[in-house]
C-alpha cells in the first residue's frame, strides 16, 4: 500500500494527522495531492454520518483506503451550536476570526460555569472491500472571553483549557496532539489501522 487518502482540504489538519499516523509508515495525503476535485455534501444529522460518508464517496474515487473526519465545537449555551455545521457556521466562506467574534458576543456577559464546550472529532477509514470504521474523541472546556494564540486553526483561539490556562492556539502542536479530540480520535484510528494493515510495533 502507497499511501493512505484522507478527505481533507484543509492544510493545518493534514499536518496535525500526519504527525499522529506517522507510526504507519504510510504517507497520508489530501484530495488535493491525490488529485480529487470531488465535494461531498455533509448533510449528516451527526459527526459519525458525516465522517462515514465523507470516507465512502472519496474511497469510491480513489479506491484506496481512505479516511475522513467531522468535528467541530458544541458551546452548551447554545444548545450545542455550532456543532455538526461548524464549518458552515455564518456561511460556509466567512473567516474564522468573525466566527471567533461572534461566539464571543453571544456569550459576553455568560459566567464561567455557563461558557462549557467540547471539541469533538469522528473519525471513519473506509476500505476498498467495503469495510468501514469510526473512532471518536472529544476534548472539553470553555469558551474564553478573548480570541488568544495563533497556533492550530478554526475555534482555537477561544477554546480555553482551565487546567493548563491557554487556549488550544497557544499549545504547541505536539502539546495539542496529545491532548485533542482529534488526537484522541486519530490515536485510536491508528491502533485500529495497525491491526488491520499489520503493521507490528
Amino acid at each position: 500500500m502507497d499511501r493512505i487518502v484522507f478527505a481533507t482540504k484543509n492544510k493545518g489538519k493534514l499536518k496535525e494527522i500526519n504527525a499522529l499516523l506517522a507510526e504507519l509508515n504510510v504517507p497520508v495525503v489530501s484530495m488535493e495531492e491525490a488529485g480529487i476535485t470531488a465535494d461531498v455534501t455533509e448533510d449528516g444529522t451527526t459527526f459519525e454520518e458525516n465522517a462515514k460518508k465523507k470516507a465512502i464517496e472519496i474511497m469510491n474515487i480513489t479506491h484506496e483506503i481512505t479516511l475522513a473526519d467531522d468535528s467541530g465545537l458544541e458551546v452548551d449555551y447554545l444548545e450545542g451550536a455550532p456543532g455538526v455545521y461548524s464549518a458552515r457556521y455564518l456561511g460556509e466562506d466567512t473567516p474564522y476570526s468573525v466566527k471567533n467574534q461572534h461566539i464571543l458576543s453571544l456569550l459576553q456577559d455568560v459566567p464561567d460555569k455557563k461558557r462549557t464546550a467540547r471539541f469533538v472529532c469522528v473519525i471513519a477509514a473506509a476500505f476498498p472491500d467495503g469495510r468501514v470504521f469510526t473512532a471518536k474523541g472529544t476534548m472539553e472546556g470553555i469558551i474564553a472571553r478573548e480570541i488568544r494564540g495563533e497556533n492550530g486553526f478554526g475555534y482555537d483561539p477561544i477554546f480555553y483549557i482551565p487546567q493548563l490556562g491557554l487556549t488550544t492556539a497557544e499549545l504547541s502542536p505536539e502539546d495539542k496532539n496529545a491532548i485533542s479530540h482529534r488526537g484522541k480520535a486519530l490515536t485510536q484510528m491508528k491502533e485500529l489501522l495497525k491491526k488491520q494493515l499489520g503493521v507490528n510495533e
